[in-house]
């Protein structure tokens, strides 16, 4: 947890779930040069005698070191052949304001927890709350979500409120809200647990989800929420992201997810894209 502007703010988790090596990237580059036999590694002089069978590619897969690769990188500035290695990260708990810078990276696979798919919880402790008339209901239910990154609760009661009311706007506007919120075999609950909002929200989570429910809610979603995404760069576009990213003038919550993607990078790669101080 860190403090800045005066807010608390919770920072981002990030496992790697899987990385190519770098060895498939020094064939390529020892292809452009058709220089097999002046590598290092045994695997890779091999190449240019043989055709790789699977235990060969394994073994590219798991070298550590290339000076070619190095030179490249450091001194020619070759960085295409970097593209040939990708690593994919999950990242859990960043916000959506990250979300948004983090999509200007173009050349990047991205999934990213769908608003449209996963805002049932959030709607039916509303159902519950508005059609009891408890209020705080919503707002100490949602509090244990733990949707934002910001960490003050007291801060957090103002986001949770202003959902509430967002919503309940909408509620007023709308004839058939309910018909929006809950799936057509709940609606029933809502007669029969007429101002227990407890029982309500229970029933209406063990119920048929209501598909696509995000679609008329996501007004109410700020960049404070927290998303959960998997995301895979190539090594070249990794090091792009990294060198911007890590910058002190970067947007701070986007550095910090940043610095927690380099600490799970394993160094073989961090040495080809980050200058060594």
């Amino acid at each position: 947890m860190e403090e800045m502007y005066g807010i608390k703010y919770t920072k981002p988790e990030v496992v790697l779930l899987q990385d190519t090596g770098i060895g498939v990237a020094e064939t390529a580059a020892r292809t452009c040069y058709d220089s097999f036999g002046n590598s290092e590694n045994e695997i890779v002089q091999e190449i240019e005698k043989v055709l790789p069978d699977t235990k060969m590619c394994e073994s590219l897969n798991n070298i550590e070191e290339s000076q070619l690769l190095d030179d490249l990188a450091w001194t020619y500035f070759h960085h295409s052949i970097l593209e040939h290695a990708n690593l994919s990260y999950l990242i859990r708990g960043t916000s959506r304001g990250v979300l948004q810078e983090h999509a200007r990276h173009r050349i990047q696979a991205i999934s990213v927890r769908s608003t449209r798919y996963t805002m049932s919880s959030l709607i039916n402790a509303f159902v519950a709350a508005k059609h009891s008339g408890e209020r705080e209901f919503f707002i100490e239910k949602v509090l244990g979500f733990d949707m934002f990154v910001t960490a003050d609760e007291a801060y957090n009661r103002l986001e949770i409120s202003a959902m509430y009311e967002k919503l309940d706007f909408q509620s007023k506007k709308v004839d058939n809200f309910y018909e929006l919120a809950v799936a057509k075999s709940s609606l029933p609950l809502l007669k029969e647990f007429q101002g227990k909002p407890q029982k309500l929200y229970d029933a209406l989570q063990t119920g048929k989800k209501k598909r696509n429910v995000g679609d008329a809610f996501k007004h109410i979603i700020t960049d404070n929420v927290k998303v959960d995404m998997v995301v895979t760069f190539n090594l070249r576009s990794l090091k792009n992201y990294l060198t911007l990213r890590d910058s002190g003038a970067a947007y701070f919550q986007i550095r910090w997810l940043a610095q927690e993607m380099m600490k799970v990078t394993p160094k073989k790669y961090l040495d080809l894209i980050i200058k060594k101080k």
